[in-house]
C-alpha cells in the first residue's frame, strides 16, 4: 500500500476510536449521574440493600461534623429509624471521567427529623466512583458545609 494513501484511513482509524471513547465516557457520566440519585434515594427511604451495593467494601464518607464513616458504619446510620428524612436533593453536579473513576461534585440539601428534632442543612459534595468487577461502586466521599464570610 502506498504510505500517502493510507495516512486518510489511519486518520479515520484514529477518529473513530476517539469518538468511541468520548462516547463511553459520556455513557459512563450518565450512568454517574443516574446512581447518584439512586443513592439519595435510597439514603432517603432507609433503602439499605440498595445502599449496600452501591458503596465499595473500603467505601469512607467524612460528613459535615468531621465524623468519619465505613461501609458498616455509614449503613448503620443511614439506617437509623430515629432520622426520618424528608427533602434530599442534589443539584449542580458536575461528573469528571478519568477511565474507571468518576469525580462527582455538586450540592445537596436535606431536610428532616432527628430524634424528634427538625433539621435542615445545605452541603458541597465530592464523591468519587470506581468501576470494580465491572460494577460501579462508590469508593469515597465527603460532604462539607459551605464556608461563608
Amino acid at each position: 500500500m502506498n504510505t500517502n494513501k493510507s495516512w486518510p484511513v489511519i486518520f479515520c482509524l484514529l477518529a473513530a476510536s476517539g469518538v468511541s471513547l468520548l462516547a463511553q465516557e459520556k455513557s459512563d457520566a450518565a450512568t454517574i449521574r443516574a446512581l447518584e440519585m439512586k443513592w439519595t434515594e435510597s439514603y432517603k427511604q432507609h433503602s439499605i440493600d440498595i445502599l449496600s451495593s452501591l458503596l465499595a467494601e473500603d467505601f469512607v464518607i467524612t460528613i459535615e461534623d468531621g465524623s468519619i464513616y465505613s461501609k458498616a458504619g455509614y449503613i448503620s446510620h443511614s439506617a437509623d429509624p430515629s432520622t426520618r428524612v424528608q427533602v434530599a436533593e442534589l443539584s449542580d453536579l458536575k461528573v469528571r471521567m478519568h477511565g474507571n473513576t468518576a469525580i462527582v461534585t455538586g450540592a445537596y440539601h436535606e431536610k428532616g427529623e432527628s430524634n424528634g428534632k427538625p433539621y435542615e442543612y445545605h452541603d458541597r459534595l465530592t464523591d468519587v466512583w470506581m468501576k470494580i468487577g465491572g460494577k460501579w461502586q462508590v469508593v469515597a466521599s465527603h460532604y462539607g458545609v459551605p464556608f461563608k464570610s
